[in-house]
């Protein structure tokens, strides 16, 4: 082929080349443009552009982006279901977004401590907790049972066991689940170096911090005894232990510094005040004996309890939830309150029941269980719910006000609402919630209205959003419809297979756990203990092997 010449002109009829790189006008534009074209964006491709350029991954991680996120995707929906914010132009500009609100609806625990709140990370914990993705481990915390059976509680990441052979102890569920602390509880006063044998267990949420916990011990012998947790010591402090009672064991106990509650085996509820409680830093301090404010006798109190200790600027509410046997209407619930002034003054003691609310006599048969949480609830098969109402006696109680939640061994829990005020305390009608395929061994009710179940086989827990009670017809609904709860089982599932929002999985990247990412089989767990807790990260079941092996179970959100 002959070569062209170098001056012969070339006539080109082809099209010209397509140009592969485009001008590029987004680096062009300033940073405040830029976020500004990002807040249009959904969170799926928000994420994306992190991955496009070390400007655009700064920019997309702003932490006003993702507040706006957060609000709009949980914040704006709860407050739809407010009464009087719905509807009207009104409305819609009370619950438009603006980055001068920091707090809303409750969430200012998101706020505080004097630190910057981290709003792409409490996104993507809130979508976990909302869709039930976790991780799971387990902790080891004795080799057998022991007798009083092993105590349980959780506070902000760290979880307080006490029992008679290992004592009291804490173990620190962030990280490697390392045991922080440990104490013998061996009464010296006792020639014969008795130890007692714990029975209840509390936690001061009111004065316990990220460097200390508060403790309050009961005893089968009647006593109770206060103890703090130094978390950057390491150790445990004794404050107080008061002396042996005739009146049984402690079966209950709850502790709001300087208040103790406790209700004994003979069913006598006392409420004490401790006074002069300076210490140091440590808690290194003996206690002067509490004053006795008020005792009541009791005889329709039955275990499950709860007992809560509630302060305001006015007043102490202290008030225990009970499980009440009837003679024509199988058992019930009950309220009772004593409402305090800040010196310590009662102004007056208050109960009530749900006992007029349809519970089915001695002589109904118990409901069947529903073989398939798909099985229509009976609202929705048009059965009056006041017919099913249960007739056994409750597994577990637990009150976080207005919220009061009973556990049944019938698959199901009732929801009560608490009404509270200066001038009544009543419980509302009891709202059954569906969705357990086993017995329900132990439930727990947290603020805005969170709570965690789980099943006596410990293979089936559940998450409760039960916010808005059953105040309205939407709430009801969605009671009915079983969409206040979403299920998380303890095995391993396929990712491919898992029906989650597969564009946010995407987005938000490979840190979001689909099901539980461990291999811990359902069948390792014999039975549920009873007990779960969670916080805003975390949910911790006890439960046991068939072996024997007392272990918590870790239910990991982040």
């Amino acid at each position: 082929m002959p070569k062209r010449s170098p001056d012969r002109k070339i006539e080109d009829n082809c099209p010209k080349r397509l140009c592969l790189h485009p001008p590029d006008r987004l680096s062009s534009l300033s940073d405040e443009l830029i976020l500004r074209t990002l807040s249009y964006l959904p969170v799926s491709e928000l994420v994306v552009c992190e991955r496009l350029s070390h400007r655009l991954k700064g920019l997309a991680k702003d932490s006003q982006l993702w507040k706006s996120a957060y609000y709009n995707q949980f914040v704006r929906p709860r407050a739809s279901r407010i009464p009087g914010l719905r509807g009207g132009e009104l409305s819609a500009r009370s619950l438009f977004y603006s980055s001068k609100i920091s707090k809303w609806l409750e969430d200012d625990h998101l706020v505080k401590r004097g630190r910057a709140t981290n709003w792409k990370r409490q996104f993507k914990l809130r979508h976990n907790w909302s869709r039930g993705n976790c991780k799971v481990s387990e902790t080891q915390v004795a080799e057998r049972p022991s007798a009083p059976p092993l105590l349980v509680q959780l506070h902000e990441g760290v979880v307080v066991t006490v029992d008679s052979v290992d004592g009291l102890r804490a173990w620190q569920m962030k990280g490697a689940h390392n045991q922080l602390a440990s104490m013998a509880l061996i009464c010296n006063e006792i020639p014969s170096g008795k130890i007692f044998g714990p029975s209840s267990l509390a936690i001061d949420p009111s004065n316990s911090t990220l460097e200390k916990i508060d403790i309050a011990i009961g005893f089968t012998d009647g006593r109770f005894g206060i103890y703090r947790l130094s978390i950057n010591e390491r150790i445990f402090v004794h404050n107080y232990t008061h002396v042996p009672s005739s009146n049984g064991t402690v079966s209950a106990v709850a502790y709001a510094s300087p208040y103790l509650l406790t209700m004994t085996e003979s069913q006598l509820l006392s409420l004490y005040r401790f006074e002069n409680m300076a210490d140091d830093s440590l808690g290194n301090a003996t206690f002067a004996p509490p004053t006795l404010l008020s005792s009541l006798k009791s005889h329709t109190a039955w275990p499950p309890l709860c007992l809560t200790i509630r302060a305001s600027s006015s007043n102490i509410l202290a008030s225990i939830a009970y499980a009440m046997p009837t003679y024509l209407a199988g058992w019930s619930v009950g309220l009772q309150e004593l409402r305090l002034t800040s010196e310590g003054n009662i102004l007056e003691s208050r109960l009530c029941s749900a006992l007029n609310q349809g519970f089915a006599p001695l002589s109904t048969p118990d409901p069947a269980p529903s073989p398939d949480p798909r099985t229509p609830s009976p609202r929705r098969r048009g059965v009056d719910p006041a017919m099913l109402a249960p007739s056994t006696k409750p597994t577990s109680l637990s009150y976080n006000h207005p919220y009061l939640l009973a556990a049944h061994p019938d698959n199901t829990l009732t929801l009560y609402m608490v009404t509270s005020n200066a001038q009544d305390l009543s419980i509302g009608t009891g709202n059954r919630l569906w969705g357990h395929t086993s017995s329900v061994s132990g439930a727990y009710v947290g603020d805005r209205g969170k709570a965690v179940s789980v099943s006596a086989q410990g293979n089936e827990l559940r998450v409760w959003e039960l916010e808005g009670g059953t105040s309205s017809i939407a709430s009801r609904r969605r009671i009915a419809a079983g969409a206040t709860s979403v299920q998380v089982r303890p095995e391993n599932r396929d990712i491919g297979s898992h029906a989650l929002d597969h564009s946010l999985t995407e987005a938000i990247g490979h840190g979001l756990r689909i099901g539980l990412t461990t291999g811990l089989s359902s069948g390792e767990i014999a039975t549920n203990k009873g007990w779960v807790a969670f916080d805003e990260e975390k949910v911790i079941v006890l439960g046991e092997k068939i072996h024997g092996t007392q272990t918590l179970i870790v239910y990991d959100f982040t």
